[in-house]
């Protein structure tokens, strides 16, 4: 099938790029130059395993290409995916702009009798798609076409496997014929298919990323109750995960959620809420928890190191989860904030999102020593925080790491290590909700 897909971010790049592996034709559309550039160059501006080679592979095979052109993009496909960015307004609402002037370029360009098929890709409130769909009417009266959600459920760093191997495919249409070419679009894919009407498709990406941080506050909120009464987190998650009710995914104590989705899911569905007339006071409490994570794991360092001004502490992480260099809204980054605003003298390393860090400006270079990898970040350390879980950091040779610190003082804001471990090391560790040694 031909395929447009406007916006080139995670989201879209990811989406174009495992469409076209099945064997789809689709054309990336992106309105920033540089951007379409570097992609027409091979050069892929975001990290994520697989996602390199299945662009170049397809690009060489035809399947794939890039355009700054909506135009170029919509008359050559039969579906268009909207796939931009709903940033957070400051009460926690969604920013539709970047959606609304999509809807007015693929009205400006949608010619009389050929139709279309429009889809929501972003995660959008409920009833996006009916204003979708005004807006399109609105600027081209003749157009002929059917307004699509087809939420996304993609997981930074494992985004392509998500995408070839989806747990569920959910297509909200009130069209028929919208609902088969969408069929056909993931027929490829041999997914479990749920067809829903636009307005709960729309809902559902919201309520699963909510349910999935109250899952994260929900053992958070347990870690602290295992602190004080001596219990380790981690056996209490096992036991509950091994309920087939519950699960073990997503019951995992650390620092608390971050990312480009989930505060700001949480944030949009809370907002969502209250404009309907139904304050979702659960989902307030999930993310009052989420707040205090931080809070109470630089407390602990405080309790240890007095005062933090001229510390010297080596932070390892700076993305907000592995396997991906995505630092936006990143727990790891406010730690460091935080610690620097305190007079903390801070190295920090990252496998991927220092250069990032550094560019967008979210922690100040001149106060943040950003080093090459974890030993140097180490090196005289009076302690060493732990802020991302790379497989890199578990494999590091621990002795060395504490004949190179200071003062052999861990705080694992991740529980990547065992307790027991770190302790014969000869190691004072600290983790989250399990007893320190």
């Amino acid at each position: 099938m031909d395929l447009c897909i406007i916006g080139s971010g995670y989201v879209g790049l990811v989406s174009g790029a495992c469409f076209a592996e099945v064997g789809h034709h689709v054309v990336c559309v992106d309105n920033d130059p540089r951007k379409v550039e570097m992609l027409q160059r091979g050069e892929i501006p975001i990290y994520e395993p697989g996602l390199e080679d299945i662009v170049h592979r397809n690009v060489s095979a035809k399947r794939l290409r890039f355009t700054t052109s909506t135009e170029d993009g919509v008359d050559s496909s039969q579906i268009v995916f909207i796939a931009v960015p709903t940033p957070p307004q400051p009460d926690g609402s969604v920013d539709l702009s970047f959606i609304e002037r999509v809807a007015r370029e693929i009205a400006g360009v949608l010619k009389p009798g050929e139709y279309r098929v429009v889809v929501d890709k972003s995660t959008v409130p409920v009833k996006t798609g009916e204003k979708v769909a005004d807006t399109i009417k609105r600027y081209n009266k003749q157009a002929t076409f059917d307004v699509v959600s087809n939420p996304e459920f993609l997981r930074e760093g494992c985004a392509v496997s998500d995408l070839m191997n989806p747990d569920r495919v959910v297509i909200g249409s009130s069209s028929q014929k919208a609902t088969d070419l969408m069929k056909q679009v993931y027929e490829p894919f041999r997914a479990p298919i749920l067809v829903t009407d636009v307005n709960s498709a729309e809902l559902i990406k919201h309520a699963a990323n909510s349910f999935l941080s109250l899952k994260i506050s929900y053992i958070n909120a347990v870690s602290a109750i295992c602190e004080a009464s001596g219990a380790d987190v981690e056996l209490v998650a096992d036991g509950i995960g091994t309920d087939r009710r519950i699960g073990r995914n997503f019951l995992n104590a650390g620092l608390g959620y971050g990312g480009s989705c989930f505060p700001k899911d949480v944030k949009a569905f809370i907002a969502i809420s209250k404009q309907l007339g139904v304050p979702f006071h659960l989902l307030e409490e999930v993310e009052k928890i989420n707040g205090q994570m931080l809070t109470r794991f630089i407390d602990k360092v405080r309790s240890k190191l007095w005062v933090l001004q001229d510390k010297k502490i080596a932070v390892w992480g700076m993305t907000f989860k592995p396997d991906t260099d995505d630092v936006r809204n990143s727990v790891a980054i406010e730690l460091i904030n935080r610690l620097v605003a305190e007079g903390a003298q801070v190295s920090a390393y990252d496998p991927k999102g220092a250069e990032k860090a550094v560019q967008w400006k979210l922690i100040d270079s001149a106060k943040v020593r950003i080093v090459a990898n974890p030993l140097e970040a180490v090196q005289d350390a009076e302690a060493l925080l732990l802020a991302t879980e790379w497989s890199e950091f578990a494999a590091q040779d621990l002795e060395e790491v504490r004949k190179r610190m200071h003062t052999p003082l861990v705080f694992d804001g991740r529980n990547l290590f065992d307790p027991q471990m770190m302790a014969d090391l000869g190691f004072e560790y600290h983790a989250v909700g399990r007893p320190g040694r």
